[in-house]
């Protein structure tokens, strides 16, 4: 068996935006850009650090310390915001889930991949591609309001 010259793929990290900037009423509606925009900037930090723990031990070790990919899957008003550090913005041309399944039957099935969202229609069908789910809390709010994960 001959060794690949090609480097595994890094693990991949999605991020529902629109389900996790939704999940807290903060007035989000009345700016969707503006807060899919301030939650790429809290993930800049998650794709420098990784992400904390959880007590349900739901979060994989990778997921906890880099180097993995991260998305963020972004729709309606949201579309055309850019990436930055560590954080690939995808602007979904129709529904975010969609692009979010899109982009885990794309990778290689070897790759490991973690999608945060609360919708539960995508966590069906997001398991059943192989993926891990968790909730938006493990990144949203960001610290500090974020006193403790459940």
């Amino acid at each position: 068996m001959a060794v690949s010259d090609e480097p595994a793929a890094l693990p991949l990290m999605v991020v529902d935006a629109a389900n996790v900037v939704g999940s807290v009423p903060d007035g989000w509606w009345r700016d969707r850009f503006g807060s899919a925009e301030r939650l790429r900037d809290a993930l800049v930090e998650v794709a420098a650090r990784g992400l904390p723990g959880d007590r349900r031990g739901t979060v994989p070790a990778w997921a906890r310390r880099p180097p993995f990919e991260l998305v963020l899957v972004v729709e309606g008003a949201a579309r055309g915001l850019g990436s930055a550090h560590g954080v690939r913005v995808v602007s979904a041309p129709g529904s975010g889930d969609d692009a979010i399944v899109d982009l885990l039957r794309e990778r290689g099935a070897d790759r490991p991949c973690l999608v945060i969202t609360a919708d539960r229609e995508l966590r069906g069908r997001v398991t059943g591609l192989g993926a891990s789910v968790v909730g938006p809390r493990v990144v949203w709010p960001p610290p500090p309001e974020r006193a403790e994960i459940p």
